[in-house]
């Protein structure tokens, strides 16, 4: 028989299998999203169509997985996290094969859905699954950490593993490699991740706030993903506007009368709840707004490959992930909403270094060298800036908590592209605009004329970019300040009780 020094050896080791097994998960999830965007023009060539076209196959995956986030994190509290995760993760792979196999545009919008359905499952049950896992408040700020590390490190790696699977084997294989890691993912899933459930059981799901949230999130990431092709002030988008105001007007009265509601608007009187959650939003936002930009900077003035802008990016994931560990080191002894408003500073530091390192004769280590800083900064307070969100709440309603989280950073990132990308547009055509009113040239040769209409087009999209990583700056700035308003105890609460089966 084992002695009970094995017994709690072994139950240590467990732990941080179940924390690598929601890594898969969400890293395979995430590393799906980001190198879809590599494969799009493989696509529009073998499907003959157009780049509109072909931005529905981005649209459409982010639609469905904004709406279903806080449905799954409902669902995994009352039927159980497992459950939900095992589910999710085999819809995922069967969408993922689907889409391997598309056989026009039409069919991959529809698998890709059905990827974004399940995908969604994953964040809100895979944060309950490690609260649940890890019981005390410092270890489980260090595995939310290393994991929420590994969501953002996703994306980096995105580029880096996307390109050469895309340049020597097609884009069919972005989708067919999921087919092996997802089955590996799952069996570890049954293995070592125990059945949890919330004590508080729903008896009547709120479909009608689930119905009604969908549809206004629908509109909101509609709007932001085509405003900028459509116009802001278009029919369109004022549609959009109107749909999404009626929505969540009913979305509110439904879940104020509802006796279990979707989402229980008593978080957003919980000062820490919202406190991190305006750090995340105002974060993402500003993150997911400038360095979406850095891809094609590399690509369109340094005249980089996708596969050499993606070995940019490595450094940057390594930082993040020593970041967290160290960050992770000071919880219970550095308060979180100090650390959250350090690390926050530091990253607006790196999104500063843009506007002043990037030109069009930079080396790799004027990208590197911001990436770096600003990934560093944002890995120093993971633990904290996602485990201040999931302490502020009672544990039966973490899985929910966890929903609003992922909901609020991907509304944010959609929000910071929308925003960015138009400041962008603006800002190059004022510059263009600018320099041709203020620019007389003494020549009637044509190749001068083209040299100056060349170097005013250069000129003012450096000025545009600039200009964005300041103002992205200034947004994560705001972001280091409002930090200093989430307010946590100094020492690391334990988590309350949890019915856990297995």
């Amino acid at each position: 028989m084992e002695n009970k020094s094995d017994q709690l050896i072994k139950k240590d080791n467990l732990r941080w299998w179940v924390l690598l097994t929601v890594i898969v998960g969400t890293f395979l999830g995430r590393l799906d999203q980001s190198i879809v965007n590599l494969a799009l023009p493989s696509i529009i060539n073998d499907f003959s169509i157009t780049i509109s076209s072909a931005g529905w196959i981005a649209t459409a995956y982010i639609i469905a997985n904004a709406v279903f986030v806080p449905i799954w994190g409902k669902l995994g509290d009352t039927i159980g996290r497992k459950k939900v995760y095992i589910f999710g993760f085999g819809i995922f792979i069967f969408g993922s094969v689907l889409a391997g196999l598309a056989w026009s545009l039409n069919s991959l919008i529809v698998f890709r859905i059905i990827q974004a359905i399940a995908s969604s499952a994953d964040y809100p049950t895979a944060m309950a699954i490690i609260a649940v896992t890890f019981r005390t408040g410092k270890e489980r700020a260090q595995a939310l950490g290393i994991w929420s590390a590994s969501f953002a490190s996703a994306a980096v790696f995105g580029p880096l593993i996307g390109g050469p699977l895309i340049d020597n084997f097609g884009w069919r294989s972005v989708f067919l490699i999921n087919l092996p890691i997802g089955i590996i993912g799952m069996i570890m899933a049954i293995k070592f991740v125990n059945e949890s459930v919330s004590e508080k059981k729903t008896h009547r799901f709120d479909i009608f706030g689930a119905l009604t949230l969908g549809i206004f999130l629908s509109s909101v990431v509609l709007v932001l993903e085509k405003g900028l092709d459509w116009g802001w002030t278009s029919t369109n988008a004022i549609i959009c506007y109107l749909v999404a105001i009626i929505s969540m007007t009913l979305f509110i009265k439904i879940e104020n009368h509802h006796k279990e509601p979707l989402v229980d608007f008593k978080f957003f009187k919980n000062k820490i709840f919202m406190g991190g959650l305006s750090n995340n939003f105002i974060v993402f936002l500003a993150m997911m707004g400038a360095i979406f930009l850095i891809p094609l900077f590399a690509q369109n003035f340094l005249g980089y490959t996708a596969t050499q802008t993606g070995v940019l990016f490595i450094p940057m994931a390594f930082m993040m992930l020593i970041a967290a560990q160290i960050g992770g080191r000071f919880v219970g002894k550095v308060r979180a909403h100090i650390m959250i408003a350090i690390s926050t500073f530091i990253a607006a530091i790196g999104i500063f270094l843009f506007s002043v390192m990037l030109d069009p004769r930079s080396g790799p280590l004027d990208v590197i060298i911001p990436l770096s800083i600003f990934s560093f900064g944002m890995g120093l307070a993971m633990s904290q800036r996602t485990s201040v969100v999931a302490n502020a709440v009672p544990e039966n309603e973490i899985g929910v908590a966890s929903g609003v989280l992922a909901l609020a950073r991907n509304i944010a990132g959609a929000f910071g592209i929308a925003i960015f990308a138009t400041l962008l547009n603006n800002s190059i055509n004022s510059a263009l605009l600018n320099t041709a009113q203020n620019t007389v040239i003494h020549s009637t040769n044509p190749f001068i004329f083209q040299q100056v209409a060349t170097l005013a087009i250069l000129h003012a999209e450096m000025t545009g970019y600039k200009l964005v990583f300041v103002v992205a700056s200034l947004f994560v700035l705001v972001g280091a300040i409002s930090a200093l308003f989430v307010r946590m105890d100094k020492g690391s609460r334990d988590a309350p009780a949890v019915h856990v089966e297995g």
